[in-house]
Parts: C-alpha cells; structure tokens; sequence
C-alpha cells in the first residue's frame, strides 16, 4: 500500500491551514507535489501581505514554478484545503497543473459553480478530501470571528 496519497498529502495542506489559522489568516492551506514528493508549501498570506491576491494556491504556485524552473506544472498535484476561488481557478489554467484535489468545497466561491471550466482541460479535478477536517478549521476561524 502507497503510504503517499491524497489523504496524506492533504493532511500536508492541513498542516499549512493550521500554521494560517495560528497567524490570524483564512486557514487554508496548500501543498504541490511532484513523484510523491512535496515540492512547494503554502498558506494564505492575505492579512500579512496585505494583499488579497496572497491565496495558498498562489503562493505555491510560484514556489513550485521556481523549484521546477518552468511555469508548467502539469505533472504536478495541488493540494489545497478549500476548493479554489476563480482566480486560483484561473491561475491553475496558466500553470497546467496537472491534478487540483481539494479538502471541502466552497459553495459561495468555488470555481465550481461560478465557472467549472476555467481549469485547463488536461486537468484533473477531485474531491472532497478529508471533507470533515478542512471544514472545520474554517468552521472554527469564523465561528471566533463571530
């Protein structure tokens, strides 16, 4: 049995949600993996970076850009807690990746229902994983919010 798949890798992005949590940010986390290999770490940086750009999938987008050397990610994996909004959505058309798997979706503002086919068509999509456990961090955040 392959002790590398998309449980372990998204209890990674877990880890990288709870570091966001800590730090006051929207937890969601993400991790890019490439042959079983997590090749990039993220969280959401928008509050530090006063930026709201600064979402976990970008930010490992470019670090994972940078480890390969190429803005192509399409043998890669992006794990991201949450389903991605439009503009990570749309990023991942830019860098091919090559497989999106998310933790819980985000009914307000996934890509899914605002526009399913913005990620490029050699991408593959799936989720939930580890539903339970990424919406309850968010649960959470905003429940201490309130």
């Amino acid at each position: 049995m392959n002790p590398f798949n998309d449980e372990y890798f998204m209890r990674k992005a877990l880890d990288e949600a709870q570091t966001a949590f800590e730090k006051d940010e929207v937890p969601v986390g993400a991790v890019i993996v490439y042959n079983n290999k997590i090749i990039a770490r993220g969280h959401n940086l928008c509050e530090k970076l006063i930026d709201f750009t600064a979402h976990a999938e970008m930010q490992v987008f470019t670090s994972a850009s940078y480890y390969l050397q190429s803005k192509y990610l399409n043998e890669c994996k992006l794990y991201v807690t949450l389903e991605p909004c439009v503009m990570c959505a749309g990023a991942s058309f830019w860098t091919r990746i090559g497989e999106i798997v998310y933790g819980t979706s985000d009914p307000k503002r996934g890509f899914k229902k605002t526009n399913p086919s913005i990620v490029h068509p050699s991408t593959k999509v799936k989720g939930p994983v580890l539903e339970h456990e990424c919406s309850q961090i968010l649960k959470r955040f905003f429940n201490a919010k309130r």
